[in-house]
């Protein structure tokens, strides 16, 4: 066997970028970041972009014909190039902003859903699923009639694709599942999931949340029909998302609001419609955040998602030996001997002891972490939990930082335990 060769210590090369990672806690200790599933941090080159755009570019898109504008639009829909080629979309016409992933979802289960689901056509969907890949199916399922069914886990903490196998009939409508989970950080077959779904005659929406920002992502690879992904989650602004669909699909969508900017023509009785994908994007849009995001793009792609995937890899299996030597710790999701292309993160719960109060203790030893139900509150209610504390990285964490994180994890454990 050869020798593997060592990924990059990206963390060496970025973190120079991260003001926010520069900072000290409280009693002056370095400030360790590991909510990065949550929101990631900003390279100086995203907030630089923001400032540039405000100092000399702030102006209206589309609309106004002095430089101003010009220029705005230019780096507006220069975002939108970058986010097409980013996802591999066959144009950037296929590509809508939103305000987050949340928001794209909805625009299709409003517009697509509505105009094309009828009672007893069924919507798929997995337990491991965020809130916001739910409720606006529960919604939807409210106005149409439609039934909404879950394919279920592995005794590993993945999807079971028999499972879902045996729930896509030829009252399938649309497959909607996560590519990674965010408790899990499991890694879902999404190809395979395609393949079942087509051969129904169903569509496949995959939110890309937590994949986009840690591997490369490719939609047409995916066999995807719509992929939705946020700004905040991969070193970008808040307030800034998008939907990638099919430009066919997107074609024959109706709009999802209506006001200016995504009309070709109104009266006073009726109105017509912009082309893509500006009919679905009524109003000024957060076009700062839209440029920001396109400079987060540019940040990754600069790096390279496959030298991020290598780097978090290493860093994931290192979290994982400190984990698993904790007394009495769980970790949710499949190990990286089961799955090496798992996310870099680690949701686990310890017997005994409140996942809050882990994340409080660890909070004032200057280390962020998350706890809760991480909007996951069936998957937690399937593994008969009410929160977990959970660990995330990104390419800027150091071993250092793991093994501080997990020496004060034990050391917390330990205290909470005595004093129960």
């Amino acid at each position: 066997m050869g020798v593997v060769a060592q990924p990059d210590d990206l963390a060496a090369l970025t973190r120079p970028d991260f003001p926010l990672l520069a900072q000290t806690a409280c009693l002056g200790q370095p400030l360790i970041y590991l909510d990065h599933a949550a929101t990631s941090q900003k390279p100086r080159q995203v907030l630089e972009a923001l400032q540039h755009y405000y100092d000399h570019d702030n102006a209206n898109v589309h609309r106004g014909a002095h430089q101003l504008s010009a220029r705005a639009t230019e780096g507006f829909e220069g975002a939108r190039a970058k986010a097409a080629a980013f996802v591999g979309a066959s144009s950037p016409n296929e590509i809508v902003f939103t305000r987050n992933a949340s928001e794209a979802i909805n625009l299709v289960a409003r517009s697509w859903g509505e105009a094309n689901l009828r009672p007893g056509d069924e919507v798929l969907l997995t337990v491991m699923e965020h809130h916001s890949n739910l409720v606006p199916w529960q919604l939807l399922a409210d106005r149409t009639g439609c039934v909404l069914r879950h394919a279920g886990l592995s005794a590993s903490g993945e999807l079971d694709l028999d499972d879902l196998r045996s729930k896509i009939s030829e009252r399938t409508r649309l497959v909607s599942l996560v590519q990674v989970s965010n408790t899990l950080g499991c890694l879902n077959p999404i190809a395979a999931v395609a393949a079942l779904a087509h051969a129904a005659g169903a569509l496949v929406l995959v939110d890309a949340c937590q994949s986009l920002p840690h591997l490369p992502v490719n939609v047409r690879q995916l066999g995807a029909d719509f992929l939705v992904g946020s700004s905040h989650k991969l070193c970008g602004p808040t307030g800034m998302g998008f939907l990638w669909g099919r430009e066919a699909l997107l074609e024959a969508m109706p709009p999802f609001l209506g006001g200016g900017e995504m009309i070709q023509d109104v009266y006073l009785d009726h109105s017509t419609w912009a082309g893509l994908p500006h009919k679905f994007e009524a109003g000024t849009p957060a076009i700062g955040e839209a440029i920001g995001m396109g400079a987060a793009i540019d940040y990754l792609q600069a790096i390279g998602m496959e030298r991020i995937h290598a780097w978090e890899q290493h860093l994931t299996r290192h979290l994982f030996a400190r984990l698993q030597a904790v007394d009495g710790l769980r970790i949710l999701g499949p190990t990286p001997g089961q799955q090496p292309d798992r996310a870099a993160l680690a949701a686990f719960h310890v017997e005994g002891v409140h996942a809050n109060d882990i994340s409080a203790l660890l909070d004032s030893a200057g280390i962020c972490i998350r706890s809760g139900h991480h909007c996951t509150q069936p998957l937690h209610r399937h593994y008969g939990l009410s929160a977990s504390a959970r660990a995330s990285l990104s390419f800027t964490t150091t071993l250092e930082e793991i093994d501080r994180f997990a020496d004060e994890l034990q050391g917390s454990i330990s205290f909470l335990r005595e004093h129960s």
